[in-house]
């Protein structure tokens, strides 16, 4: 079955907004034509893939998130807390990720995350959930904001390709701290996430997906 893909409403707003506000910004959109931000999948299973991910190349987490995904007959919680721990290893998972998995499947299992009700929660209180999960850090949290839930204002202080793409933008590839780049985002409120997707899009060019 084809996975849906969803993209943001706001996104000619956003890019409207940016290119008004900010001179980098103005350069960097008209070069990226009609791609922009898109969300896949049910938020269970991009939580997973951001776990199977986790410091291993983007190659090997595909080849591993492939063997993983063929043991439950669909990707869901439930099925995932039947999953014996060997199999799981001889899909090429460390010990510690079985367990981060395992302990996502028990949050959504247990209602202890409110998926219904993140809609209408604000970004912290997301993130608050997120991280109660083992495994599940600010970043992924941020990560799964802007390409699940698709939020217009995040900036992701801790992704290393923000600072760097801030600091080539903006610096001329002098170092940036996070209060550097706090100030340049200033111009980007309400829609950071939309200016961090086209900062990662000038280091590389090629559009992530989650």
């Amino acid at each position: 079955m084809p996975v849906q893909v969803f993209t943001p409403d706001y996104w000619e707003d956003a890019c409207k907004h940016l290119a008004r506000k900010d001179r980098v910004m103005r350069r960097l959109i008209p070069q990226f034509g009609d791609a922009c931000l898109e969300s896949r999948g049910d938020a269970f299973t991009t939580l997973a893939r951001s776990i199977v991910g986790q410091q291993i190349s983007v190659k090997s987490a595909q080849a591993v998130w492939d063997r993983f995904a063929r043991l439950p007959r669909r990707m869901t919680p439930a099925t995932v807390l039947k999953l014996k721990v060997d199999d799981m290893r001889a899909a090429g998972l460390s010990a510690r990720k079985v367990e981060y998995l395992v302990d996502l499947a028990l949050h959504f299992a247990n209602g202890t995350v409110h998926v219904d009700a993140w809609k209408n929660m604000d970004d912290e209180d997301i993130i608050a959930e997120l991280v109660a999960i083992r495994g599940i850090g600010r970043w992924t949290a941020e990560m799964f904001l802007m390409f699940h839930l698709l939020r217009p204002n995040v900036l992701p202080l801790d992704d290393a390709g923000l600072i760097a793409g801030i600091s080539h933008n903006y610096f001329s590839g002098e170092s940036v701290s996070r209060s550097d780049a706090r100030e340049v985002a200033a111009a980007w409120s309400p829609y950071c996430s939309v200016a961090t997707w086209y900062i990662w899009r000038s280091l590389e060019p090629v559009p992530v997906a989650y």
